[in-house]
């Protein structure tokens, strides 16, 4: 039996007669005879077997130290080559410090024993020593306490916690140094009753500690212990089946070869293996009932980690004693911790299980308990849980078909299209492994023979192509592809089985491919051969390209090689077969983009680059289609690559049909403009399919010598003229000018350009933009729409921007919108961009939109509003324009208010003042259409108002901390703002408010945002428009100027008059300050009343007593009402710890003290800025009120080894809601930093924390599976 306290050490003589003190368990010498043999006699009690030995010399009598160097503490000092030390630096083998310990242990057990204790003591960052005096007279928790005591205050961190290289090596070698030392010691010492009791007594008391560190260390040293232990014990375990079998073998020989003293010592040998086995159970029941079940749910995450990784190794090692449902249950309750960290050592720890197919029938009861629990995690918040996760799903699917249901494998399909890669690759190996694994590769070869197909997955990639159908999203080919890429990559680089179920007709057996099914088809194999030839995953998986190994790049070359020699053939094939449908032949012109064209030269393969230039114009003249006409310029730009030898091959195909095109286009052209409004349908669709092939192409290709540009502006004037051009021409028409514009300019920036060049494109600008502006006005949505966006474009291009980088040559090409073209813009995003849901349906015409539509509506809404802002941005078009932006923030903030912001954001950039003048202005309009609408006599309460004050609160706030920065531009604000309020006399005379006094409270605002000195500039200025009568009012409609005076004069609205009754609503904190804050001696002038002023600015008010010394705190925290610890300290001691938690609240880089608060609304978060500067004064007026609760919390806090950051286990986590973070960016500026308060889920700091896991109460829980340990 392992005793809760230390064994009472024996003193060392050299007659081995010492005295003993308060001995509670008897102890032997050790007896070290066969030891090196593997053999040893056990040390019993009462055996005096080495009492009779010749003493040998304690390390102390040759000169204090041993072989190792390692020192013994003697209570005379401390030698630096301690055990500690020696571990630390990791310089000698463990071995041979093991070794030198043992035998200074052979020498002195307690002189060693005391050595080991120390060790264990200063792994856990404790600066105390344990004397030898200690351990003789004093109990377990009297030396733990008092170690607890030498603890370093001033930091929270131990080496196990440090950051660093040599402290991660640290780790290492403590666990290592604990394996080995039992490893060694594993044949005689363990079983000596003394050095195992010890240390288990030790580790067991110290892992019960409140303080951290020694929690910490103990436990990985005791779970350690525990692992050495078990392979110990499955050594005896494996000694024992082998000499059992030596004695059967031995028993049953005829009587005459029976060799009778050979079964005596088998027998001998069997039950001192035996003995040894039910020791070694001792000592791990010990450690599992006294440590780990208290610690796998300590409330250090770390902690539990250790627990549960260790537990996972003892069942993988010695499965026949640990694997059964006493011990997987607490694995399985621990998938439900709130830290990851946890629940990814428990899925690892199951991992190895699984992972042994002959240990899965042990796993049988726990799979049926624990699986759902486990398919659930595969959708974990942390990423590298959810990965384990879906890997063990995996695993216990190979270990049994029947352990997952359909439901259970449908929560991991669809994880194939995650847009986290680690996620979706383990989710496509489970894909593999229940799909495409459990089919015979040589049945399915036969098969493939007799039905005479040259590969034998066909049936694997119909399954393939049914899975992508039944998934419904036909968009994320690429991102199946991606995850089944390491698993699957043979399967999914099978072309030539591709192409053949594509081009050949199905034979007897074969099922037939649908259409849907061929679509499907063709998509996947483009996605192989894309994700092949760039070897590297699609756009939303992953950081970006990465640099690809030697190996990597061997792979991508042969692929591409492959791939282009067996397509190059077959894809004109499959254009020809499939050129009437528009989605195939649009997937299929991808294909070339990957190809090797050196291949079409080198090969001799001009013939199939003929073919396929006959099948793209072929899939040219009969679509109209843009995703296809777009497919095709793109492919003829990439054939048409000046690198390559088949240049003019293409080239003179790719001319001549755009000369047939032209022809056909200059025609049309003609008749459409001759026939005017008598056109009829053949006219206008011969003039807009040619106009999109034209248009399609002009993207890609330089057609300035078709001069596009002519014809298609004839269009566009006569429908300006006449009104009636069919829209669809109109949008074409505008495209195909703007790119035969950027053509333009392109060929003048790449040479040298002529002034009659400049003039020219001038001339061309100037009037494609005049046709621009006046298509404003046209009554077809789209056509203004696109006019719109290549005015901004254009306007953008041709800004003050295009002379930079040493172009001056090009002003003459400067474009500056006028005042009308500028009021034209923002009147079309007015009307176009912010509208209702329900005014864009009825736009439409009565079309029901399905969420797509609205989705796609709102996306090409925030293009017009972002192309617009981008004028703003780079003043081309004038600040004061974005007023009208800035005022709709609040109403359309779902929709467009990252555009609102960003542009705000940029625009501060360009000119702090003029910025702050349109915010104002924006305010000052919204202010003039409430008047509009409700006259000149408004309900400050109503939600109109409000929302104008919730506007300029969240306007404010993005001004930030830093007032000196912006200092001019708020100063500027608040002189329009005052300008506005008092600008229109009221029409009945002086004695009556202005109509826009009310405009005051909205500047309320941003008072808090001016210095002090310019607060009292601002109210100067006040004072300028103010009559005596004014100052004097105090009705109702006269509190908008009395409120703005009061934020004026105080300097914040805590301390403000109340603008609906008048009288003083003062917070409880501003009374606070305001009794506290001032010097008895006199009163301040209320302009003098300030921050400076208060009390958390004055030294004087808060003076220690001189001769009161503080006392000093301690780690030393017993389980004692903190209450009554309280109770008994002195007042003076008190006011004493407040003054010095003062003095630490005014330090910049101080951290909160008090309870952790939630900021739970957005209005909460928002205010951050505007209550920063009274947060100190509200904690210091708390400590003043309160000086018990507060030095208990301080007691608390300094305490930086206790469980100061431990968080309850099992509580659930609840992520931030986006609606509390999203103004973080609106709130804060680059240059300020703000810690925002802890969540309030960690426990009060008001009284110490309560130990859960006390040592006397072992938990016995038989209600997970009600077996017994061992």
């Amino acid at each position: 039996m392992i005793n809760s306290d230390f064994p009472m050490l024996q003193d060392s003589s050299n007659d081995g007669q010492g005295d003993t003190v308060s001995l509670s368990m008897s102890v032997s010498e050790l007896d070290d005879s066969g030891e090196g043999k593997g053999k040893k006699k056990r040390g019993r009690p009462g055996k005096q077997g080495a009492a009779s030995k010749k003493a040998r010399r304690s390390p102390v009598d040759k000169g204090g130290r041993r072989a190792n160097g390692v020192a013994h503490h003697n209570g005379e000092g401390t030698d630096p080559s301690t055990l500690f030390e020696v571990v630390k630096q990791g310089k000698s083998a463990m071995q041979s410090v093991i070794d030198d310990w043992i035998e200074s242990y052979k020498q002195d057990r307690d002189l060693a024993l005391l050595d080991l204790i120390n060790f264990f003591i200063q792994c856990s960052g404790c600066k105390g020593t344990v004397r030898i005096e200690m351990f003789r007279n004093m109990q377990n928790a009297e030396i733990i306490r008092k170690m607890t005591e030498e603890f370093d205050e001033d930091s929270g961190d131990y080496p196990l916690t440090m950051a660093g290289p040599q402290w991660k090596k640290f780790r290492y070698n403590f666990c290592e140094f604990i394996m080995v030392l039992i490893r060694q010691c594993q044949y005689s010492i363990i079983y000596d009753e003394y050095m195992m009791d010890t240390v288990i007594s030790l580790l067991t008391g110290l892992s019960d500690s409140q303080v951290r560190a020694f929690r910490h260390t103990s436990t990985l040293a005791a779970m350690k212990l525990m692992t050495a232990l078990v392979n110990v014990a499955l050594n005896l375990s494996i000694n024992q089946d082998n000499t059992q079998r030596q004695y059967e073998a031995e028993r049953n020989k005829v009587a005459g070869k029976r060799a009778n003293e050979k079964l005596e010592l088998l027998l001998e040998k069997r039950k001192e293996l035996q003995e040894n086995q039910d020791e070694i159970e001792n000592m791990m029941n010990s450690i599992f009932k006294g440590i780990f079940v208290h610690r796998y749910r300590d409330a250090i995450a770390e902690i539990r980690a250790i627990c549960i990784e260790e537990i996972g190794v003892w069942m993988k090692l010695y499965s026949d004693a640990f694997l059964n449902d006493s011990y997987l249950k607490y694995v399985g309750w621990t998938l439900h911790d709130r830290q990851g960290e946890v629940r990814l050592k428990c899925l690892k720890a199951l991992q190895t299980l699984y992972t042994n197919r002959e240990l899965y029938p042990k796993l049988e009861l726990f799979t049926n308990r624990f699986k759902d629990r486990i398919v659930s995690m595969t959708l974990d918040k942390e990423y590298d849980v959810a990965v384990e996760a879906i890997r063990l799903v995996t695993l216990i699917l190979h270990g049994s078909e029947d352990a997952l249901s359909n439901e259970d494998c449908e929560n991991v399909y669809h994880l194939v299209y995650s847009a986290h890669r680690p996620v979706a690759v383990a989710a496509g190996e489970f894909l593999h492994r229940k799909l495409f694994s459990r089919h015979d590769p040589q049945a399915e070869e036969a098969l493939a023979k007799r039905r005479g197909r040259n590969s034998p997955n066909g049936n694997l990639i119909r399954m393939l192509v049914l899975f992508f159908l039944e998934s419904e999203l036909h968009e994320h080919g690429a991102y199946l592809v991606d995850s089944l890429w390491d698993s699957s990559q043979d399967l999914l680089k099978d072309w030539d089985c591709m192409v053949e179920l594509l081009l050949e007709d199905p034979v007897q057996g074969e099922e037939v491919l649908g259409d849907r099914h061929e679509g499907a088809l063709i998509e996947l194999m483009v996605c192989t051969i894309r994700q092949a030839a760039e070897a590297h995953p699609p756009v939303g998986r992953g950081t970006g390209k990465r640099v690809l190994t030697a190996k990597e790049k061997k792979t991508q070359i042969d692929d591409k090689n492959r791939l282009t020699e067996h397509l190059i053939v077959a894809l004109p094939m499959l254009l020809s077969k499939y050129q009437a449908d528009a989605e195939k032949v649009a997937n299929l012109l991808q294909i070339p983009q990957y190809f090797d064209l050196e291949v079409y030269s080198s090969g001799r393969m001009e013939k199939h680059l003929d073919a396929l230039l006959k099948q793209i114009r072929v899939v040219v003249e009969k679509h109209a289609e843009m995703e296809v006409l777009e497919a095709c310029s793109k492919t003829y730009s990439i054939l048409c690559s000046e690198e390559y030898t088949i240049m003019n091959r293409v080239d003179i195909a790719r001319s001549q049909l755009i000369d047939e095109l032209m022809d056909r286009f200059a025609h049309s052209v003609e008749d459409l403009l001759q026939e005017g409004d008598e056109a009829d349908d053949d006219d206008i669709y011969n003039v807009l399919s040619t106009l999109k092939k034209l248009t399609a192409f002009h993207n890609a290709h330089d057609l300035t010598k078709w001069d596009l540009f002519k014809n298609c502006y004839r269009l566009l004037k006569m429908g300006i003229e006449q009104g009636s051009m069919p829209e669809q021409i109109a949008v074409q028409a505008l495209q195909c000018s703007h790119y035969s514009i950027l053509w333009q300019l392109v060929k003048i920036t790449e040479g040298c350009p002529s002034k009659d060049d400049l003039v020219a494109l001038r001339r061309v600008v100037k009037s494609f933009l005049a046709v621009c502006q006046q298509c404003l006005s046209n009554v077809n949505t789209p056509v203004k729409e696109q006019a719109f966006m290549l005015l901004c474009d254009l306007l953008m291009i041709f800004s003050h921007q295009l002379v930079s980088g040493g172009r001056e040559a090009l002003q003459p090409l400067v474009f500056n919108p006028d005042s009308t073209l500028q009021n034209e813009l923002l009147n079309f995003v007015l009307d176009h961009v912010f509208i209702d849901q329900d005014d864009e349906n009825q736009s439409m015409e009565g079309d029901e939109e399905d969420e797509a539509n609205k989705i796609e509506a709102l996306h090409k809404r925030r293009n017009l509003l972002a192309a617009f802002s981008k004028l703003i941005i780079y003043d081309i078009v004038d600040m004061p324009a974005a007023a009208d932006i800035f005022k709709q923030y609040m109403k359309y903030y779902n929709d467009y208010g990252d555009i609102i912001k960003e542009t705000l954001s940029k625009t501060r950039q360009m000119d702090k003042i003029q910025c702050a003048k349109t915010l104002i202005l924006s305010l000052q309009q919204l202010f003039n259409e409430l008047i509009q609408d409700q006259g000149p006599n408004l309900d400050r309460t109503s939600s109109h108002v409000s929302g104008i004050k919730e506007l300029a609160r969240r306007f404010a706030l993005t001004f930030g901390l830093d007032q000196i920065k912006t200092r001019e531009a708020v100063a500027t604000l608040h002189k329009d703002g005052i300008e506005f309020a008092f600008k229109v006399p009221n029409p009945k005379g002086p004695e009556y408010p202005p109509p826009n006094l009310a405009f005051l409270e909205v500047l309320c605002e941003f008072s808090s945002k001016l210095l002090r000195q310019d607060k009292k500039t601002v109210h100067s200025y006040l004072e300028k428009f103010m009559t005596e009568y004014m100052m004097e009012r105090r009705e109702d409609v006269w509190l908008p100027l009395i409120a703005y005076r009061n934020s004026l004069l105080t300097g914040g609205d805590d301390d403000r008059l109340s603008v609906t009754t008048g009288t003083s609503s003062t917070s409880k904190t501003s009374t606070v300050r305001s009794k506290r804050g001032r010097p008895p001696q006199h009163k301040r002038r209320p302009e003098e009343e300030s921050v400076e002023g208060s009390w958390v600015m004055r030294n004087d008010t808060l003076q220690t007593p001189g001769g009161l010394h503080t006392p000093q705190l301690t780690s030393t925290v017993l389980r004692e009402n903190p209450r009554q610890a309280a109770d008994h300290i002195p007042d003076q001691v008190k006011f004493v710890r407040i003054n010095s938690l003062a003095m630490r609240l005014m330090e910049d880089d101080a951290e909160p003290i008090f309870e952790d608060v939630m900021m739970s609304s957005r209005g909460q978060l928002e205010d951050m800025n505007e209550e920063f500067e009274d947060t100190m004064v509200i904690d210091l007026v708390r400590i003043y009120r309160c000086p018990e609760l507060c030095f208990r919390s301080s007691l608390v806090h300094l305490r930086g080894l206790m469980e100061d950051d431990a968080e309850p286990i099992f509580e659930d986590v609840m992520m931030s809601s986006r609606g509390q973070l999203e103004d973080m960016n609106e709130e804060f500026e680059d240059t300020m930093v703000i810690d925002l308060p802890a969540s309030r889920n960690r426990r009060e700091r008001a009284e110490l924390r309560p130990d859960f896991f006390d040592s006397t109460a072992i938990m016995e829980d038989d209600s997970g599976f009600g077996m017994q340990m061992f």
